[in-house]
């Protein structure tokens, strides 16, 4: 049975305030705004980025390219012409923004760390590394590869998150610190998705084609968590930490172990939303 792309999955609208819960805000750009102003009243060392960033920007399109614009920069690819190709890649596709909105939703929602909207888009590699990986993702489904990659390859130099740009991730997605994470080519992410560092979602050997890992909406995937082949992981499972995943894991499962079995079951909701990574005594 073929499995069903997130691509197909359009317009990217902010998750539902249940799916959000208590610490999302119902305007993101009102409280990215309302908070980088309290930060540049209060801290002088981040009075400019605040304001070169976020406060002198019209929208959260434009907050969004300046970010990246200055994260993706380097001595030999000048920030004004990467400005130029990320402005024209979130004009050309809306949807950019607004699943990174989603995503910083997702993050208030479920990071207990997080004080303010801020905070994340300001600091947190993970939200910056997803970014950019969208907008490599665009690249290079307008066929500019060689662009996407040097997108990736930066993604991979500054936050130490690899993403191969022919990946299509959903919205509302959760990269919990990001570091050490790999996405292979022919992966994918759905929406609402949580994912902690150290994951691989990579293949098994030398073969091409379909060969990386397929994970559905409201997935888990805890510290450490490795996803080898074209297998699926269903709808809501969890998949707890340094596991080896090589084997289709069906929907509300919970993974385990080298290699990983199943040793429980979700009770309601998605693990992705709740951040539960342990194992209830009763086995569910």
């Amino acid at each position: 049975m073929p499995l069903e792309s997130v691509q197909s999955v359009a317009p990217f609208p902010l998750p539902s305030r249940e799916a959000r819960g208590p610490g999302a805000p119902d305007d993101v750009w009102r409280a990215l705004v309302d908070h980088a102003a309290a930060i540049a009243a209060h801290e002088p060392l981040l009075t400019r980025l605040a304001r070169h960033w976020i406060l002198g920007k019209p929208d959260f399109a434009a907050a969004l390219g300046a970010m990246l614009a200055d994260k993706s920069a380097c001595e030999m690819t000048p920030r004004d012409v990467v400005a130029d190709l990320v402005a024209e890649a979130v004009a050309t596709e809306p949807d950019i923004a607004r699943a990174a909105e989603a995503d910083l939703a997702a993050i208030l929602a479920r990071d207990p760390a997080v004080k303010g909207a801020a905070h994340p888009f300001l600091f947190f590699k993970g939200f910056q590394a997803l970014q950019m990986h969208r907008i490599a993702h665009h690249l290079w489904n307008a066929g500019r590869h060689d662009a996407a990659l040097f997108f990736q390859s930066r993604g991979s130099e500054v936050f130490a998150v690899d993403i191969h740009p022919a990946a299509p991730v959903g919205r509302g997605v959760m990269l919990d610190h990001g570091t050490g994470l790999v996405v292979g080519e022919t992966a994918s992410i759905g929406n609402d998705v949580s994912i902690l560092q150290k994951v691989t979602l990579g293949g098994t050997g030398k073969e091409s084609g379909d060969r990386h890992p397929k994970v559905r909406d409201g997935v888990l995937l805890s510290a450490g968590a490795i996803v080898l082949g074209n297998i699926e992981i269903g709808r809501n499972p969890k998949v707890r930490a340094g596991s080896v995943v090589l084997h289709d894991v069906p929907p509300c499962a919970t993974v385990a172990g080298i290699p990983a079995r199943i040793v429980g079951w979700c009770k309601e909701g998605a693990p992705a939303l709740s951040m539960d990574h342990e194992l209830p005594e009763d086995g569910r």
